[in-house]
């Protein structure tokens, strides 16, 4: 039997690379079976057995040419499709994706807050743990991303993080982590990991900056300089909120990745003014010199009450 397999991301994305673990897993379940499996073409549907497709984000946009019986997951479809245990379990078939030279995986699920932008928690439920670092890493890379959304808020996460800590591989820990959990255990463990790139942490909300400036001094400490520090910034429709975090964080002088609040499931798309935050006051390094209100002065840009331009 032929299976399709179609990643909504790299067919919408251009220079999309990172692979979908997913994909990969189904992959190897049905190579195991003896099956064929191939990226999935619209003018090949009548040919397949099967076809998958995982939609990792709501706002990636359909592939109409998917046949009607596609198999469709991931968060982009929905929060409650999940891979059965006996594909779930399995090593990835990163043949799939040959650009990729490091592993991917998790060592917990869910998180045990209830963020009101997050959908971890109502897709994945409280914080568990997922699996040993030993059975994700790859025998032809020492290079391991994890994608954990809360690892700190977890012992046996904490555990791992130690164990990865006394080995050579090289970890990035692609999503941020709570600096509220950083103790000085934590803190010993994590300047010890022998991190890929950043060492990452979330400020969604203005009390996770004492936070984060009490984990980046427990840090340095520790020989960890601010600019290993990466934070990915939350940006609301209250930017007043977000450039107060953002002014605080730039005297730690750490990385900022600033995305805007989108939940399509909840009708909250970003307007004009994050847009503008987010786009060209953060990435073009505006904030490094000046406020928010100082930009658009400097700018003459006027946004309403609802973030839309003023003509």
């Amino acid at each position: 039997m032929i299976i399709g397999l179609h990643d909504a991301e790299r067919d919408h994305m251009a220079g999309k690379t990172f692979p979908n673990l997913a994909l990969m897993k189904i992959s190897a379940f049905h190579e195991a079976q003896g099956d064929s499996v191939e990226w999935w073409n619209a003018l090949f549907n009548s040919q397949y057995g099967a076809v998958y497709s995982s939609k990792v984000f709501d706002f990636t946009p359909e592939n109409w040419y998917l046949p009607p019986d596609a198999i469709k997951g991931g968060t982009g479809y929905g929060l409650y499709a999940e891979l059965p245990p006996e594909i779930d379990t399995l090593f990835p078939d990163y043949s799939i994706y040959p650009e990729c030279d490091y592993a991917i995986g998790y060592i917990t699920r869910g998180c045990p807050n209830k963020c009101r932008w997050c959908v971890v928690p109502d897709k994945e439920g409280g914080i568990r743990p997922y699996s040993d670092w030993r059975g994700i890493v790859r025998q032809d890379t020492k290079r391991l991303v994890l994608m954990d959304n809360n690892i700190l808020a977890c012992e046996y996460g904490i555990n791992q993080l130690a164990e990865l800590a006394g080995t050579d591989y090289r970890v990035d820990l692609n999503q941020g982590m709570d600096a509220r959990l950083v103790n000085e255990r934590v803190a010993d463990i994590i300047a010890r990991v022998n991190w890929l790139r950043y060492i990452r942490f979330s400020c969604d909300q203005i009390p996770q900056i004492e936070a984060i400036e009490r984990a980046a001094a427990l840090l340095a400490e520790r020989g960890v300089r601010p600019s290993r520090l990466f934070v990915y910034l939350l940006v609301t429709a209250d930017l007043e909120n977000a450039d107060y975090r953002v002014q605080r964080l730039k005297n730690l002088q750490v990385s900022i990745y600033a995305q805007a609040e989108r939940n399509g499931a909840r009708g909250i798309i970003p307007n004009a003014a994050q847009n503008e935050f987010v786009h060209r006051y953060i990435y073009g390094r505006s904030y490094k010199k000046e406020t928010w209100p100082d930009y658009c002065k400097r700018r003459n840009l006027n946004f309403n009450e609802r973030g839309k331009i003023r003509k």
